[in-house]
């Protein structure tokens, strides 16, 4: 896994201070896959390679991390090093026995309920503190449990929660839609069906 933060890490460190800028600049304005929310200019402007591959990874998650810097290497210009980010990439997938690998990326895994329905979550989910309480102690610790809290509107509580979600495993993922069936019977059910 940490192979993906170092190619991206790489990639963005081989660019010039004006190529750097650049990519932050389409970062602002490149299409996004639905549910994915953008990394808000005052916090990526001022970034350095190091915290922008964080961000990258924590908003996007490995997978599409690593596709949208490959594109936006490519719409700005810099092929080259897109190239490299592509074959370090399939290289460092190669070495691990998976399903199929494709010559431009990794094959991204099936998306678990709650990051399939992350905005819908974001959006519909009325019962936050009821969520939170369930997985305080199991999936949040206090100073997670207490950061969500202190969100003032439930769209920016959830998307606070979404904040810890790259750093769960599936057991997290299952236990927060758990929260949600227990809390949100009938928005996890209209979910399922659409």
């Amino acid at each position: 896994m940490g192979c993906t933060r170092d190619a991206i890490l790489d990639a963005l460190e081989n660019l010039t201070a004006d190529e750097f800028k650049k990519f932050k600049m389409k970062l602002l304005s490149v299409p996004l896959r639905e549910g994915y929310a953008r990394i808000p200019r005052g916090m990526l402007l001022p970034m350095d390679a190091v915290d922008l591959t964080d961000k990258l990874i924590s908003y996007y998650l490995e997978a599409y991390g690593a596709e949208l810097t490959a594109l936006m290497l490519r719409d700005t210009g810099m092929q080259e090093v897109a190239e490299q980010l592509q074959e370090t990439l399939a290289t460092g997938s190669s070495t691990h026995p998976g399903p199929s690998s494709s010559p431009l990326l990794p094959p991204a895994p099936a998306l678990h309920f709650v990051e399939q329905h992350r905005a819908a979550l974001i959006a519909r989910v009325t019962d936050v503190d009821g969520v939170l309480d369930a997985l305080y102690g199991q999936v949040l610790t206090e100073e997670q449990y207490q950061a969500v809290r202190a969100e003032r509107t439930n769209p920016t509580k959830m998307r606070k929660l979404f904040s810890f979600a790259p750093a769960w495993n599936l057991t997290c993922k299952d236990l927060l839609l758990q929260a949600l069936r227990d809390t949100q019977p009938y928005l996890v059910v209209d979910l399922e069906q659409s």
